[in-house]
């Protein structure tokens, strides 16, 4: 990291000696080179000494704003962003601004960037206001893309659903289709404040529509079949949860227990069975592996459910199938045999409780909760069920 932000002042810095050299053949100064030049090789000695703030200041102090120079100011402005310094990015952006003899260009450029300032310090309100004023301002289309995608951000920031896609709708179709996973969680978002209220009518509509955005989202499917699910729907709620396997079969494991839940209403545990065995050959789990160990015990016995779990278990290991297994075990074996599979369960229990289930696949982080946005890089729809040894 280190390295990294000694790279970026650098280049800076040969870009403000590149400047300075061509603002002075340009003007013919009357001034000594080597007075136009020390703040710049000051920086450079600070630059080299690892003293990055130092060398910044010298760099600022040595570059005069005009119209050549402004792209370095903001080069610099960002950097002090990057470094979590944004009250010194907001002063040199206000300071760039207060200038009248700004190009258009470069005064909606500058803007822009302050209102990521605003963003990026948590001044929403101000980064809003800006940013909307970008917006209507006739800015350049990418000036304006830009803003419009941060204006977003700002409003998922802020849990503004209904908003963010409002704004969305101003992007062209091609840019709305680059963002297509984020407007349908928006949807389902809406959906989720909709069930919570009892408006399941309400949050079909939405779901609907988070569908129009992306036709292959599995939350959709899981939410379609929660509310069917509560209108006691079950064929439809079953029918929502089988197409999650042709959308994702690491989400399989989570529709299990749901139509096990809607085959018992219905009363059709053949059925149910025989999707499981379907899942085992096509989506093998051990959620599937369990669920159809707990139909042959109902079926056939303990000990072929046991026989079941080992022979698949010698296939695919698990820890939270060697649980099952041996909870099988304490109910079936010998007096003797339970105390020690007792300690032995709860052992292996807390290993089972300290592992994580699911894993974004964008950023890595882990927890044991099924979250739609990960906490740490904000992705949609990146976190899925932990397969292997410690998961599924």
């Amino acid at each position: 990291m280190g390295n990294y932000v000694l790279i970026v002042p650098l280049v800076i810095a040969i870009a403000i000696g590149w400047f300075l050299g061509r603002r002075e053949r340009q003007s013919k100064a009357s001034r000594p080179q080597t007075s136009l030049s020390s703040e710049y090789f000051t920086g450079l000695d600070y630059l080299l000494n690892e003293k990055v703030d130092e060398a910044i200041e010298s760099f600022i102090r040595a570059l005069e704003i005009n119209s050549d120079t402004i792209p370095a100011h903001l080069s610099l402005a960002k950097l002090f962003r990057r470094k979590g310094d944004v009250d010194r990015a907001i002063q040199i952006h206000q300071k760039l601004l207060a200038r009248p003899d700004l190009t258009r260009s470069d005064f909606m450029r500058i803007q822009m960037a302050l209102a990521r300032d605003y963003y990026a310090v948590g001044l929403l309100d101000r980064a809003e206001n800006l940013l909307q004023e970008i917006i209507k301002s006739g800015s350049t289309k990418s000036i304006r893309h830009s803003a419009l995608r941060l204006l977003i951000k700002l409003y998922e920031k802020e849990g503004e659903w209904e908003q963010a896609l409002n704004t969305a709708q101003q992007l062209d179709v091609e840019e709305r289709k680059s963002i297509a996973t984020e407007l349908a969680h928006y949807c389902c978002e809406l959906a989720e404040q909709a069930i919570a209220a009892k408006k399941h009518s309400l949050s079909v509509s939405y779901l609907k529509r988070a569908e129009q955005f992306e036709t292959d989202n599995v939350r959709v499917c899981f939410m379609l079949a929660r509310v069917a699910m509560a209108a006691g729907q079950w064929k439809a709620a079953i029918k929502q949860l089988k197409a999650i396997a042709k959308l994702d079969k690491l989400f399989v494991s989570e529709a299990i227990p749901l139509l096990g839940e809607c085959y018992a209403q219905l009363n059709n545990q053949r059925e149910y069975t025989e999707y499981l065995r379907t899942c085992l050959a096509q989506a093998p789990s051990t959620t599937a592996i369990i669920a159809l160990a707990e139909q042959i015990r109902a079926d056939r016995g303990i000990y072929a459910a046991g026989s079941f779990i080992t022979e698949e278990l010698k296939r695919r290991p698990s820890i939270k199938g060697f649980n099952s297994l041996i909870d099988l075990h304490i109910e079936y074996g010998s007096e003797s045999a339970k105390d020690s599979l007792t300690v032995l369960r709860g052992l292996t229990g807390q290993l089972e409780l300290s592992k994580p289930v699911y894993r974004c696949n964008s950023c890595g982080f882990s927890g044991r909760s099924l979250l739609w946005q990960c906490p740490s890089c904000k992705s949609w729809g990146t976190t899925k069920p932990i397969q292997g040894l410690e998961g599924e």
